[in-house]
Protein backbone atom coordinates (compact mmCIF):
# COMPACT_ATOMS: atom_id res chain seq x y z
CA UNK A 1 0.00 0.00 0.00
CA UNK A 2 1.38 3.40 -0.99
CA UNK A 3 1.92 5.90 1.84
CA UNK A 4 -0.10 9.15 1.45
CA UNK A 5 1.95 12.15 0.35
CA UNK A 6 2.42 14.87 2.97
CA UNK A 7 0.32 18.01 2.57
CA UNK A 8 2.27 21.02 1.25
CA UNK A 9 1.85 24.70 2.06
CA UNK A 10 3.72 28.02 2.16
CA UNK A 11 4.30 29.96 5.38
CA UNK A 12 4.69 33.73 4.89
CA UNK A 13 7.10 34.01 7.80
CA UNK A 14 9.44 36.79 6.70
CA UNK A 15 7.21 39.66 5.71
CA UNK A 16 9.22 41.78 8.16
CA UNK A 17 13.03 41.75 8.30
CA UNK A 18 14.33 39.44 11.01
CA UNK A 19 15.79 42.36 12.97
CA UNK A 20 12.29 43.90 13.17
CA UNK A 21 10.85 40.59 14.34
CA UNK A 22 13.35 40.58 17.24
CA UNK A 23 13.50 44.28 18.10
CA UNK A 24 12.37 44.88 21.70
CA UNK A 25 11.41 41.22 22.11
CA UNK A 26 14.94 39.82 22.45
CA UNK A 27 18.03 41.18 24.16
CA UNK A 28 20.39 42.90 21.67
CA UNK A 29 23.15 40.34 22.32
CA UNK A 30 20.96 37.69 20.64
CA UNK A 31 22.46 38.80 17.32
CA UNK A 32 25.67 36.97 18.29
CA UNK A 33 24.06 33.56 17.72
CA UNK A 34 25.09 32.33 14.25
CA UNK A 35 21.94 30.39 13.30
CA UNK A 36 18.83 31.97 14.78
CA UNK A 37 15.34 30.71 13.96
CA UNK A 38 12.94 33.38 12.72
CA UNK A 39 10.57 34.42 15.53
CA UNK A 40 7.60 34.56 13.12
CA UNK A 41 8.37 31.04 11.91
CA UNK A 42 8.47 29.72 15.47
CA UNK A 43 5.28 31.57 16.41
CA UNK A 44 3.45 30.22 13.35
CA UNK A 45 4.37 26.63 14.18
CA UNK A 46 3.41 27.03 17.84
CA UNK A 47 0.03 28.56 16.98
CA UNK A 48 -0.69 25.91 14.36
CA UNK A 49 0.20 22.79 16.32
CA UNK A 50 -0.38 23.56 20.02
CA UNK A 51 -2.99 25.03 22.36
CA UNK A 52 -2.80 27.26 25.43
CA UNK A 53 -0.82 25.61 28.23
CA UNK A 54 0.86 23.01 26.00
CA UNK A 55 4.51 22.07 26.46
CA UNK A 56 6.83 23.14 23.61
CA UNK A 57 10.34 21.67 23.55
CA UNK A 58 13.46 22.65 21.59
CA UNK A 59 16.46 20.32 22.02
CA UNK A 60 18.84 22.80 20.33
CA UNK A 61 17.34 26.07 21.50
CA UNK A 62 20.24 28.44 20.79
CA UNK A 63 19.31 31.94 21.92
CA UNK A 64 15.83 30.79 22.93
CA UNK A 65 13.55 31.82 20.06
CA UNK A 66 11.25 28.82 20.47
CA UNK A 67 10.93 29.43 24.21
CA UNK A 68 10.23 33.16 23.91
CA UNK A 69 7.53 32.71 21.27
CA UNK A 70 5.97 29.86 23.27
CA UNK A 71 5.86 32.08 26.36
CA UNK A 72 4.21 34.98 24.53
CA UNK A 73 1.59 32.53 23.23
CA UNK A 74 0.78 31.16 26.69
CA UNK A 75 2.65 27.87 26.35
CA UNK A 76 5.31 26.23 28.52
CA UNK A 77 8.72 26.21 26.86
CA UNK A 78 11.74 24.05 27.66
CA UNK A 79 14.99 24.22 25.73
CA UNK A 80 18.44 22.63 25.79
CA UNK A 81 21.68 23.89 24.27
CA UNK A 82 25.21 22.58 24.60
CA UNK A 83 26.85 26.04 24.53
CA UNK A 84 26.77 27.87 27.90
CA UNK A 85 27.10 31.28 26.24
CA UNK A 86 23.97 30.60 24.21
CA UNK A 87 21.96 29.24 27.14
CA UNK A 88 22.90 32.44 28.98
CA UNK A 89 21.40 34.37 26.04
CA UNK A 90 18.31 32.17 26.10
CA UNK A 91 17.88 32.75 29.83
CA UNK A 92 18.15 36.51 29.27
CA UNK A 93 15.50 36.33 26.55
CA UNK A 94 13.22 34.20 28.73
CA UNK A 95 13.61 36.74 31.54
CA UNK A 96 12.79 39.58 29.14
CA UNK A 97 9.64 37.79 27.96
CA UNK A 98 8.54 37.27 31.56
CA UNK A 99 9.16 40.96 32.34
CA UNK A 100 6.97 41.89 29.38
CA UNK A 101 4.04 39.94 30.80
CA UNK A 102 4.26 36.77 28.68
CA UNK A 103 1.58 34.38 29.90
CA UNK A 104 3.68 31.24 29.51
CA UNK A 105 6.82 29.98 31.21
CA UNK A 106 10.30 29.17 29.94
CA UNK A 107 13.12 26.98 31.19
CA UNK A 108 16.63 26.64 29.76
CA UNK A 109 19.03 23.73 30.37
CA UNK A 110 22.72 23.56 29.44
CA UNK A 111 23.76 20.14 28.20
CA UNK A 112 24.16 17.68 25.34
CA UNK A 113 20.74 17.07 23.76
CA UNK A 114 21.78 13.57 22.65
CA UNK A 115 21.30 12.75 26.36
CA UNK A 116 18.25 14.93 26.85
CA UNK A 117 16.28 12.40 28.92
CA UNK A 118 18.92 12.83 31.64
CA UNK A 119 18.53 16.63 31.49
CA UNK A 120 14.79 17.37 31.47
CA UNK A 121 12.35 16.77 34.35
CA UNK A 122 10.83 13.28 34.36
CA UNK A 123 7.41 14.94 34.41
CA UNK A 124 7.90 16.10 30.81
CA UNK A 125 8.05 12.55 29.39
CA UNK A 126 4.96 11.84 27.29
CA UNK A 127 3.63 15.38 27.72
CA UNK A 128 5.09 17.61 24.98
CA UNK A 129 2.67 18.83 22.36
CA UNK A 130 5.38 20.13 20.04
CA UNK A 131 9.09 19.63 19.43
CA UNK A 132 10.32 22.53 17.31
CA UNK A 133 13.96 22.77 16.26
CA UNK A 134 16.54 23.32 13.56
CA UNK A 135 19.89 21.54 13.24
CA UNK A 136 23.19 23.43 13.14
CA UNK A 137 24.66 24.11 9.70
CA UNK A 138 28.33 24.16 10.63
CA UNK A 139 29.91 27.02 8.69
CA UNK A 140 26.70 27.62 6.72
CA UNK A 141 25.39 30.16 9.22
CA UNK A 142 24.04 33.68 9.01
CA UNK A 143 26.42 35.94 10.91
CA UNK A 144 26.80 39.70 10.61
CA UNK A 145 29.05 41.89 8.48
CA UNK A 146 31.12 44.90 9.49
CA UNK A 147 33.00 47.37 7.30
CA UNK A 148 36.62 47.99 8.35
CA UNK A 149 39.50 50.05 6.98
CA UNK A 150 40.81 46.91 5.25
CA UNK A 151 37.52 45.66 3.83
CA UNK A 152 34.40 43.89 4.98
CA UNK A 153 34.57 41.27 7.71
CA UNK A 154 32.07 38.70 8.91
CA UNK A 155 31.41 38.17 12.62
CA UNK A 156 29.17 36.08 14.87
CA UNK A 157 29.07 33.36 12.23
CA UNK A 158 30.64 30.49 14.20
CA UNK A 159 29.39 28.30 17.01
CA UNK A 160 31.45 27.80 20.16
CA UNK A 161 34.40 25.61 21.07
CA UNK A 162 35.06 22.77 18.61
CA UNK A 163 35.78 20.53 21.59
CA UNK A 164 32.38 21.19 23.19
CA UNK A 165 30.64 18.35 21.35
CA UNK A 166 28.54 20.77 19.28
CA UNK A 167 27.17 18.85 16.28
CA UNK A 168 27.97 21.87 14.08
CA UNK A 169 31.60 20.68 14.05
CA UNK A 170 30.97 16.94 13.92
CA UNK A 171 30.76 16.38 10.16
CA UNK A 172 27.61 15.41 8.29
CA UNK A 173 27.58 11.74 9.22
CA UNK A 174 27.91 12.48 12.94
CA UNK A 175 25.43 15.35 12.65
CA UNK A 176 22.80 12.98 11.26
CA UNK A 177 23.59 10.28 13.83
CA UNK A 178 23.39 12.83 16.65
CA UNK A 179 20.14 14.25 15.30
CA UNK A 180 18.72 10.72 15.22
CA UNK A 181 19.61 10.30 18.90
CA UNK A 182 17.97 13.62 19.71
CA UNK A 183 14.78 12.79 17.81
CA UNK A 184 14.58 9.31 19.35
CA UNK A 185 14.71 10.85 22.83
CA UNK A 186 12.34 13.67 21.83
CA UNK A 187 9.89 11.01 20.63
CA UNK A 188 9.60 9.89 24.24
CA UNK A 189 8.77 13.41 25.38
CA UNK A 190 5.89 13.68 22.91
CA UNK A 191 2.34 12.86 23.89
CA UNK A 192 0.47 10.54 21.50
CA UNK A 193 -0.40 12.59 18.43
CA UNK A 194 2.22 15.21 19.34
CA UNK A 195 4.00 17.10 16.57
CA UNK A 196 7.62 17.55 15.52
CA UNK A 197 8.53 20.54 13.32
CA UNK A 198 12.01 20.60 11.79
CA UNK A 199 13.24 23.61 9.81
CA UNK A 200 16.24 23.24 7.52
CA UNK A 201 17.55 23.91 4.04
CA UNK A 202 19.84 22.21 1.51
CA UNK A 203 23.52 22.98 1.99
CA UNK A 204 26.24 23.46 -0.61
CA UNK A 205 29.55 22.52 1.02
CA UNK A 206 31.75 22.87 -2.04
CA UNK A 207 31.30 23.77 -5.69
CA UNK A 208 29.96 20.34 -6.66
CA UNK A 209 28.84 19.05 -3.26
CA UNK A 210 25.16 19.79 -2.69
CA UNK A 211 23.66 18.14 0.43
CA UNK A 212 19.90 17.46 0.49
CA UNK A 213 19.72 18.10 4.23
CA UNK A 214 15.88 18.18 4.32
CA UNK A 215 15.76 14.75 2.69
CA UNK A 216 18.43 13.38 5.02
CA UNK A 217 16.59 14.70 8.09
CA UNK A 218 13.30 13.24 6.90
CA UNK A 219 14.94 9.81 6.66
CA UNK A 220 16.31 10.24 10.19
CA UNK A 221 12.91 11.32 11.57
CA UNK A 222 11.00 8.43 10.01
CA UNK A 223 13.63 5.96 11.25
CA UNK A 224 12.69 6.76 14.86
CA UNK A 225 8.97 6.26 14.21
CA UNK A 226 7.74 9.76 13.34
CA UNK A 227 5.16 10.02 10.54
CA UNK A 228 5.43 12.90 8.01
CA UNK A 229 2.18 14.82 7.52
CA UNK A 230 3.26 18.12 5.92
CA UNK A 231 6.15 19.56 3.95
CA UNK A 232 6.09 23.35 3.95
CA UNK A 233 8.12 26.25 2.60
CA UNK A 234 8.70 28.96 5.20
CA UNK A 235 9.54 32.13 3.31
CA UNK A 236 12.82 33.92 4.02
CA UNK A 237 11.78 36.64 1.60
CA UNK A 238 8.99 39.19 1.42
CA UNK A 239 6.16 38.86 -1.10
CA UNK A 240 5.15 42.22 -2.58
CA UNK A 241 2.65 42.60 -5.43
CA UNK A 242 3.16 38.99 -6.42
CA UNK A 243 6.96 39.32 -6.51
CA UNK A 244 9.54 37.81 -4.15
CA UNK A 245 11.82 40.40 -2.54
CA UNK A 246 14.89 38.60 -1.21
CA UNK A 247 16.56 39.39 2.11
CA UNK A 248 19.91 37.82 1.25
CA UNK A 249 23.08 39.22 2.81
CA UNK A 250 25.86 40.77 0.80
CA UNK A 251 27.87 37.55 1.30
CA UNK A 252 24.97 35.51 -0.06
CA UNK A 253 24.69 37.70 -3.15
CA UNK A 254 28.44 37.58 -3.75
CA UNK A 255 28.53 33.79 -3.44
CA UNK A 256 25.70 33.34 -5.96
CA UNK A 257 27.23 35.77 -8.45
CA UNK A 258 30.65 34.11 -8.16
CA UNK A 259 29.17 30.62 -8.63
CA UNK A 260 27.15 31.69 -11.66
CA UNK A 261 30.22 33.28 -13.20
CA UNK A 262 31.90 29.86 -12.83
CA UNK A 263 28.98 28.11 -14.52
CA UNK A 264 27.31 26.70 -11.40
CA UNK A 265 23.50 27.34 -11.57
CA UNK A 266 23.13 28.54 -7.97
CA UNK A 267 20.07 30.49 -6.79
CA UNK A 268 19.48 32.68 -3.75
CA UNK A 269 17.84 30.82 -0.88
CA UNK A 270 14.35 32.27 -0.39
CA UNK A 271 12.80 29.72 1.97
CA UNK A 272 13.41 27.15 4.67
CA UNK A 273 12.12 23.61 4.23
CA UNK A 274 9.79 22.64 7.07
CA UNK A 275 8.96 19.04 7.91
CA UNK A 276 5.90 18.46 10.09
CA UNK A 277 5.75 14.96 11.59
CA UNK A 278 3.52 13.28 14.15
CA UNK A 279 3.91 10.82 16.97
CA UNK A 280 1.53 8.06 15.85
Amino acid sequence: MTEPMPVTSVWLTCQQPSRDQRRGRYVPESSSHPGKMLPNLAAHAIRAYTALGDLVFDPMCGSGTTLVEAMHLGREGIGIDIEPRFTALAEANVALAASQGAAGTGRVVTGDATRLLDLVPASTVGRAGLVLTSPPYGRGTHGLVRATSTGVRKRDHLYGDRESGNLAYAGWSRLLDGFAEILAASYQLLRPGGTVVITCRPVRRQRDDFVDLPGELLAVATSVGLVPVERCAAMLAAVRDGQIVHRASMFGLMAVRRARAEGVPVHLVAHEDVWVLRHP
